[in-house]
């Protein structure tokens, strides 16, 4: 007995430690860099040693315990695998970089190893870079995918071999992978990865894994087909207390709403792909005013205004001032105009920008230079810098998209420059003369220009419409608010609650799908849609249990309604952009939505937990509800940490590199793994204690989602 007691000391020692260590290390990795790091702690000896005694106390509690039930076996040994795979990779593998320009060949390459010095290493074969080449979404210089063209020679035999983005090139056990390029286009960077043994341990490991976290949910004599069973389930659903969470003034003159609409609908080049101007107009609007409209003028008005009525617009109080700082500094008003940043002396924030970049980076500092990138947008407009709305395919650049101030490919015909140059002069004539029939006839002339020289670029009719009905309802403003509501009337209207909470999953469906059509892929590459992401799938999860545990409704309606809340509020990108081409992959989409569900899950045990603290009658009830969503929850993090995995040793040649997202990723895994090991540790059956123990386990799921993203950085940042 005192044998095991101090095992199991050990085991909680060794493990605490490790998270101790690597939560340490991803904050010493920002201060300090990544290759200190690797070499100080993740690269050592000691580091190692930890898991290994890790590993080993585990594998003595499990037998002392005479562990017999298979599924609990097989997780167990998966995670010996996996772990045993990367310690033989950390032995026995070799990785390094080649550097070649066009025309250039190696058969050797720069071994950088963990420890030690780096040295020239011969590879078995020799490479030569053919040609290095951006491919580019038609129209736009938004990079689609590099392509690397090599010769690959092995004695008297060669093979020509491509290599892009996810897609490497593997023989006689070395595999090359893109890491980077020369700025002027000519030369590319390898990184070249030897590892002949470890890959093959790994994946037998994850494979055991993937199969026994399965097998956990499915187990009819394992806990989690126990707790479904449970008879708290079927009680009556418990109460839940929550806390709930002018005159018209006429406006500069523009564009009637027919000029201003059919304008809108002119397509253009903006953040790297071809949209419509509507959706321009309406980021301008909403970055300005903090709304998708101004007063009663639509976005597609207040961009035509400060195009032909500049100086009129530029005296409109349209720039939203928030309370802080700069409103307090300048003395404000809640909206104030362009002009209000000009005086008799010149540019008013010009003295505060200066002392910004000179590193006074204060709160206030900080304010001006955002609302200085605001008044910079206004010049921008003004000087028609963002209005690339004219297509032209250059023998030098291809087909391109430009304004009426940029300057032109040498090959275009002189006609042309002049129409492109002089249009917007000639629109503007009519405009202010109010020819309205040769205002529309301009504007639809401009349309069969961009259909005729453009077509390749501009997006289908369906991709279109899909977009106009996504600027047209801002989904994330309505149904936080709609959700929020919900989590106070869903504790007296339980069947009004699963509808509303169905259409409310169906509405975010809808949001999801647009922008899914509108981009081309999974719309999960940045923090604004993994947002959403997870509250479609607390709202989905919410839906799923609902019929067991109608209260479930109401901490669906909470979590997902926060988690709109943060996107709306935030300062996340909403804007959809070209992912970049290593997002482009079918795994990207397992790897985030599993990880998004897992994450809406365990917000779930989160609201659980603050629940019970609050009303501790019900702590019990709120302990089995809990654990029924952080078993798969477990099991959905799980295979969704080493779902990347493989992503990574698909697209870059490493299926870890202890990047801050996937340490923190892994820290959380392990944290909420502590919580189902109720046997090993007596305290948690307390459903007190459990609960407190999931509420402070959140603190590292906020770590790995919001840390990470704004503090930390790293590769996987979304900031």
């Amino acid at each position: 007995m005192y044998t095991n007691t101090l095992l199991k000391k050990a085991i909680i020692v060794i493990y605490v430690a490790l998270i101790l260590v690597m939560g340490t290390a991803t904050v010493m990795e920002k201060y300090h860099g990544t290759e200190i790091v690797h070499r100080q702690v993740y690269g050592t000896w000691w580091f190692t040693a930890l898991w290994a005694l890790l590993t080993a106390a585990a594998a003595a509690w499990l037998i002392k315990r005479r562990t017999r039930r298979p599924g609990v076996v097989a997780l167990h040994l998966s995670l010996v695998i996996i772990l045993a795979g990367a310690l033989t990779t950390h032995l026995t593998s070799q990785n390094g970089m080649v550097h070649l320009r066009e025309g250039e060949s190696t058969d050797s390459f720069l071994n950088k190893p963990a420890q030690g010095t780096p040295a020239i290493t011969p590879l078995p074969f020799r490479i030569q870079l053919d040609r290095f080449d951006i491919q580019y979404h038609e129209g736009t210089l938004s990079a689609a995918d590099y392509l690397l063209n090599l010769t690959i020679s092995d004695g008297n035999n060669s093979v020509s071999a491509v290599v892009s983005m996810n897609n490497i090139f593997s023989m006689k056990g070395v595999r090359l992978c893109q890491t980077s390029f020369d700025e002027d286009g000519h030369g590319s960077y390898l990184s070249v990865n030897i590892d002949p043994w470890g890959i093959t341990i790994t994946y037998l490991g994850y494979a055991l894994l993937f199969i026994s976290l399965i097998w956990m949910l499915l187990d009819p004599n394992g806990t989690f087909r126990r707790l479904l069973r449970s008879p708290l389930l079927r009680k009556a659903a418990c109460g839940v207390a929550m806390l709930s969470l002018g005159l018209s003034v006429q406006a500069a003159p523009t564009l009637s709403r027919d000029q201003a609409d059919a304008f809108g609908k002119l397509y253009v080049l903006y953040q790297g792909r071809i949209c419509q101007l509507q959706t321009y107009a309406i980021d301008m609007t909403k970055k300005l005013y903090g709304k998708p409209h101004y007063k009663e003028y639509t976005a597609e008005q207040v961009l035509a205004g400060f195009i032909f009525y500049n100086q009129a617009w530029c005296q409109e109080p349209i720039i939203k001032v928030k309370r802080g700082a700069f409103k307090s500094h300048f003395n404000l008003e809640s909206h104030v105009s362009f002009n209000t940043f000009f005086n008799q002396e010149g540019y008013v924030l010009g003295p505060m920008l200066q002392a910004y970049y000179q590193g006074q980076h204060d709160k206030l500092h900080k304010e001006v230079l955002d609302y200085d990138d605001k008044l910079q947008l206004i010049l921008e407009i003004r000087r028609g810098t963002p209005l690339k709305l004219f297509p032209f395919k250059s023998g030098e650049a291809g087909l391109m998209w430009y304004a009426p101030t940029d300057r032109f490919p040498s090959d275009m015909e002189q006609e042309r420059q002049t129409y492109m140059r002089n249009i917007f002069s000639i629109l503007n004539q009519d405009v202010r003369n109010g020819n309205s029939d040769r205002v529309m006839e301009a504007i639809r002339k401009m349309q069969d220009y961009q259909k005729t020289f453009g077509a390749p670029s501009i997006p289908s009719t369906f991709r279109t419409q899909a977009e106009r009905i996504y600027n047209r309802i801002p989904f994330a403003t309505i149904l936080f608010m709609v959700n929020l509501t919900m989590a106070v009337v869903s504790l007296f209207f339980r069947k009004t609650a699963l509808a509303v909470m169905l259409l409310s999953w169906t509405a975010l469906t809808f949001c999801i799908t647009l922008r899914w059509i509108i981009s081309g892929t999974v719309p999960m590459s940045n923090g604004y849609e993994t947002m959403l992401l997870m509250a479609w799938g607390i709202e989905a999860a919410a839906v799923v249990m609902a019929r067991k545990a109608p209260v479930v409704l109401t901490f669906g309606f909470l979590m997902s309604g926060l988690f709109l809340l943060v996107s709306h509020i935030s300062q996340m990108n909403a804007n959809i952009t070209h992912i970049m081409p290593v997002l482009n992959s079918p795994l990207l989409c397992i790897h985030v939505s599993v990880i998004m569900l897992a994450y809406a899950l365990l917000s779930i045990t989160f609201a659980c937990g603050v629940t019970a603290l609050i009303r501790p009658r019900k702590a019990e009830y709120l302990q089995i509800l809990s654990l029924i969503f952080l078993y798969p929850s477990l099991s959905a993090l799980g295979i969704g940490i080493f779902t990347g995995a493989i992503w990574a040793n698909i697209s870059w040649g490493t299926y870890w590199s202890w990047d801050p997202k996937e340490v923190w990723a892994l820290i959380t895994l392990m944290v909420y793994a502590a919580a189902v090991h109720r046997q090993s540790l007596p305290s948690l059956r307390n459903p007190r204690h459990y609960h407190l123990y999931v509420v402070v386990a959140f603190l590292t799921l906020l770590m790995t989602y919001f840390g990470v993203n704004y503090f930390l950085g790293g590769m996987h940042s979304y900031a």
